[in-house]
């Protein structure tokens, strides 16, 4: 298929197509017209591509709009485009979304907890809605403990494996008789999830379906074909599983015999315990057929699938059992405080030993990435900022306070004592675990008199060139492993160096209205978004908007006069015309994509939403063991049959995006 462009370069540029993880030297024409022939592509909902420009082989310049083909257009032998800077000029992509998590969805026949073949039900609703753009979180397997603890979808004991939680049972096999239909009904009229009932009792029946089915399942080229795909972490994940029940616990350090992982093991113990290790590769099958039907329902429909990358493992996990010396397990991973959390947060799993794993040229990291293309059409990268440098804290301490970033350049004891300091004061300074008399000042340090130059020098000038060059060293590897289209979470404390390498890479950032990042905002301007990036309301981690609205009146008031321009007091209720301004608003930003949570979408109607706010909520970053288990107030075959609202949301998408 030809594409060609009219762009004028200069002495020594030259022009490249760029579509996913592929780049194509383009040729120059007459007329100034550059143009390449490429494969035909192949996929299923859209394909993204823009334009850059080299300079002898280095990248100067990238388009910032992006075009966009439709299956339908691949059977055209050529496409021709302008250069395009104005991200809302014809041509130019503008999607719109909804994000909510899996266990958040509700249907009539669900078991107590949204189910993958839920996500059906959605598509539907977002086709209704002019929506092509479902967002979900992390989907991979989180069972550590067996209770409400792994509800927490972003610490995973397999980066590779799925959550059992997401089968629908009929679809894997188990019977609907009347004790089934007793326990579905009675779990699923709960308002929220009920994790621990839900997750005992569908391995109680799954184990019923794996005695009656396995052996007919494994004999046929359907499941060969899956476990011969997936056999490289398929198999150990399901030997960690059976371990990990046989000692009644994830820590494989406390597994006699069984702590340090090899292939001979796990090929000895399979043999031993065969039915324990292939109830897992049973489970594990479902899941996968299943997802892959909503793919494929999801793209038949035109909507695209993303997914969410988590940036840690549980230090408990598959990966870090079969990995050790990947992880740094004496360090565990958090945030220093911000507006989620004033204490900082402790994310309790282990760093990335990068050093190690650029060895391979970061294989763990691809094989993640490609096993999720399977499924997803663009990705969430979760805390982006942690591939430039993590906040690190010694498995020693708890609070998020006590953490420092690494990689960083900390100062000496003698330079700080050179210029007057004490390196011994702990309100001041916190030394680096690594390196005897170097240290790293507290992100909690009062800032008074000389040492706020000091403070600000270290966490927002210092290490621009320093974290640029480890960033490069990663993510460029990591993007270009799959044709996802990579979007990041890059709140919180942003050096310089950051939007750079994002830019470079075309990695698109999130924004936030309620979160500004321009020095001394109160809310963002949604109109001056970058057009590489997305648009959003809130996030699971905060307050959605009508809960914002009742918790947060200070902020909702100065909203309300100095955001929508309305005089007088703030109405106390959180009325649904505000939102509606507030949605219009956002899909009308210049962001290349607005992806709406549910909750957000659902206020703009008073008939449909829930009477009680504050049960929106999906989770407290304040609160180390929150539960998350949110579900819809009403079930997706009542939502796609509200009409009204999926007409008024329709309207919107049409007329603003």
């Amino acid at each position: 298929m030809k594409f060609s462009v009219r762009y004028h370069t200069e002495w020594g540029e030259s022009l490249a197509l760029k579509t996913g993880a592929s780049t194509f030297p383009m040729e120059y024409g007459e007329g100034d017209v550059w143009s390449v022939d490429i494969p035909r592509p192949s996929f299923k909902v859209k394909q993204l591509y823009h334009y850059e420009v080299l300079r002898d082989g280095r990248l100067i310049r990238t388009e910032e709009a992006w075009h966009f083909l439709l299956p339908a257009d691949t059977q055209t032998p050529a496409r021709q485009d302008s250069w395009l800077d104005n991200p809302k000029a014809p041509g130019s992509y503008r999607g719109a979304g909804v994000a909510v998590p899996v266990f958040s969805l509700r249907s009539t026949e669900d078991f107590g907890i949204g189910e993958f073949l839920d996500i059906k039900f959605l598509v539907d609703w977002a086709v209704k809605c002019n929506l092509e753009i479902i967002q979900i979180l992390p989907v991979n397997d989180t069972t550590a403990t067996g209770t409400y603890l792994d509800s927490y979808p972003y610490n995973p004991i397999s980066n590779f494996a799925l959550h059992p939680i997401y089968l629908n049972l009929p679809a894997a096999g188990v019977s609907t008789d009347a004790a089934y239909r007793k326990a579905q009904r009675s779990l699923n009229l709960c308002r929220q999830v009920d994790y621990e009932k839900v997750i005992a009792e569908k391995h109680r029946l799954l184990r019923e379906s794996y005695a009656r089915n396995w052996e007919s399942l494994k004999n046929t080229a359907r499941y060969a074909a899956f476990f011969k795909t997936n056999r490289s972490w398929l198999l150990p994940y399901a030997v960690f599983c059976a371990l990990r029940d046989d000692f009644h616990t994830a820590d494989f350090t406390k597994w006699d015999g069984y702590s340090t992982y090899s292939e001979a093991l796990v090929n000895e113990y399979c043999k031993n315990h065969t039915e324990q290790v292939e109830y897992w590769f049973f489970l594990q099958y479902h899941l996968d057929a299943q997802l892959s039907e909503v793919v494929e329902y999801a793209h038949s429909h035109g909507v695209m699938l993303k997914g969410d990358i988590p940036i840690g493992v549980n230090r408990c996990s598959a990966d870090c059992w079969m990995n050790p010396s990947l992880f740094n397990m004496d360090s565990q991973a958090g945030a220093p405080p911000d507006f989620f959390s004033s204490d900082g947060q402790n994310w309790g799993f282990p760093t990335y030993n990068w050093d190690e794993m650029e060895k391979d040229g970061f294989a763990w990291w691809k094989a993640r990435l490609g096993n999720m293309s399977k499924y997803f059409d663009a990705y969430r990268l979760d805390h982006i900022l942690g591939f430039f440098r993590i906040w690190e804290i010694p498995v020693s301490r708890e609070s998020g306070k006590e953490g420092h970033f690494n990689p960083a350049l900390p100062y000496s004891g003698e330079e700080l004592r050179s210029w007057g300091y004490d390196p011994g004061d702990r309100r001041l300074f916190v030394e680096d675990p690594l390196r005897k008399d170097w240290f790293h000042p507290r992100i909690d340090a009062p800032r008074e008199g000389g040492f706020a130059g000091l403070y600000e020098d270290f966490f927002y000038r210092r290490h621009n060139d320093f974290w640029y060059a480890k960033a490069m060293k990663k993510l460029p590897a990591l993007v270009g492993a799959t044709d996802m289209l990579p979007c990041a979470e890059d709140l919180g404390m942003l050096a310089d160096c950051v939007p750079v390498v994002m830019d470079e890479l075309d990695i698109l950032s999130l924004e936030l209205q309620l979160m500004p990042k321009a020095f001394g905002e109160h809310f963002g301007n949604v109109g001056k978004y970058p057009y590489r990036s997305v648009c959003t309301t809130t996030t699971h981690d905060m307050c959605p908007l009508r809960a914002w609205w009742v918790s947060d009146r200070d902020r909702a008031q100065d909203y309300y006069n100095n955001v929508l321009g309305a005089a007088g007091k703030a109405p106390q209720a959180p009325e649904s015309w505000i939102f509606r301004e507030m949605l219009r608003s956002h899909l009308g930003s210049s962001s290349m994509l607005t992806i709406i949570p549910i909750q957000d979408y659902l206020a703009i109607d008073e008939d449909i939403c829930t009477p009680d706010p504050l049960s929106e909520r999906v989770n407290d970053p304040s609160e180390p063991r929150h539960y998350w288990r949110y579900r819809l107030h009403l079930n997706l075959e009542q939502l796609v049959r509200a009409e009204r609202l999926s007409a008024d949301i329709s309207s919107l998408v049409r007329r603003y995006r």
